[in-house]
């Protein structure tokens, strides 16, 4: 299990994440590039490319999904109350990494 507390106190010790509140939801940019976003007060939704985002489900059904809104982009669906917390960090510096590659 992994709380939204948790989940903003892991991505605020990454460089340049910036967190801001957009109509009651958190939301974690670099570099104005989403890192993740909050769904609701349990669900997160990750920035990952289409092969990670496989693995990841693959790996830990019960903490990634994909809902069919989300099939089409890079991205990937945490359930906190259900969720590995090493799985979850995992997933956010991947994100992390993925949005701040080749940019200076």
């Amino acid at each position: 299990m992994m709380k939204l507390d948790q989940v903003t106190e892991h991505l605020s010790a990454l460089e340049g994440v910036h967190q801001r509140e957009q109509g009651g939801l958190l939301r974690w940019t670099v570099r104005g590039r989403l890192v993740a976003r909050q769904l609701d007060d349990d669900a997160l939704v990750i920035r990952s490319g289409f092969t990670e985002r496989e693995a990841l489900i693959a790996e830990h059904p019960e903490t990634f999904t994909v809902a069919p809104r989300f099939e089409a982009h890079m991205m990937v669906v945490v359930e906190l109350g259900s969720a590995s917390s090493a799985a979850v960090r995992g997933a956010l510096d991947a994100a992390w990494s993925l949005q701040t590659q080749g940019r200076a």
